[in-house]
């Protein structure tokens, strides 16, 4: 049995919701961790999924949910919560004997990481690493759908800076192909995996979706950002990740790599923005 979080699917990428069908597709077992039971939990159930129903926050509805459960998943979205749903979950799965825990992560979490939810993620990485759950860390880059809903219907307006300006870039869906086969995986993993599927430009990656690139004042953006995401948590991270690559420009980063691992345990070469 496979336990896997954010199954519902989101806004911000929907691995989880991913992960289970690829997982039910191979014929895994698997149990959906939900916030509601709606109709997308009904989906999940006719596809063959147990589902369990909680807030990932609160230890006594996620302890239940790892009964039978020798691998997981874990995902969270960019708002608050996400060290309170680690701690439970890794304590959860430690309770259980998890043997191995596959997380997403960010591409630069470090203590040193200029936005406070990368440094959360190092944080939470180093939970499940004290739990001693066989983490996996899955350290993506910026997910194409986290531009995708920053646009509007004919232009890309971010705080970036020029149209030339490098953007480590990474389909969600190969996120979700890597996490399952890690999950499939029997043998020993490296516990740290950082995920890159394209190194673009970011007015390449505007043409690509069709779109304008339009670069806007920081204090702007953020004003702006308030009202596209109502979440201060969200804005707050996303200002800080922007202004990242805005100061970096043309720099070439060391850890601006595509990665091979997406088509090594992906089982298949990584998508480019506007493929997927």
């Amino acid at each position: 049995m496979i336990l896997v979080t954010g199954a519902a699917g989101g806004s911000q990428g929907a691995t989880g919701r991913m992960v289970a069908e690829l997982l039910l597709d191979r014929g895994h077992q698997v149990r959906a961790f939900v916030r509601q039971d709606d109709h997308r939990a009904e989906e999940l159930r006719k596809r063959g999924a147990e589902v369990a129903v909680g807030d990932l926050r609160e230890i006594s509805q996620v302890i239940p949910a790892f009964e039978g459960v020798s691998r997981a998943y874990f995902t969270y979205p960019v708002t608050a919560g996400l060290l309170d749903a680690t701690a439970a979950f890794a304590a959860a799965a430690q309770r259980a004997g998890v043997e191995r825990v596959v997380e997403v992560s960010q591409l630069d979490a470090s203590p040193e990481a200029f936005t406070p939810r990368m440094r959360r993620h190092w944080l939470s990485e180093q939970v499940f690493d004290w739990a001693g759950v066989g983490a996996v860390h899955l350290r993506a880059a910026v997910f194409f759908e986290n531009l995708q809903v920053a646009a509007d219907e004919r232009e890309l307006g971010l705080p970036l800076g020029a149209p030339d300006t490098r953007i480590p870039l990474i389909a969600a869906e190969d996120v979700a192909r890597v996490a399952a086969g890690f999950l499939e995986e029997p043998g020993p993993v490296d516990p740290v995996v950082p995920l890159t599927g394209q190194m673009t430009t970011i007015g390449q990656a505007a043409a690509a979706l069709g779109l304008e690139y339009v670069d806007v004042a920081p204090e702007v953006w953020e004003e702006r950002a308030m009202e596209r995401y109502g979440d201060p948590y969200t804005v707050e991270h996303l200002t800080h990740l922007w202004g990242i690559f805005r100061f970096l420009g043309t720099t070439d980063h060391p850890l601006f790599r595509v990665t091979d691992v997406i088509e090594r345990v992906g089982g298949r070469p990584p998508l480019v923005i506007g493929q997927s």
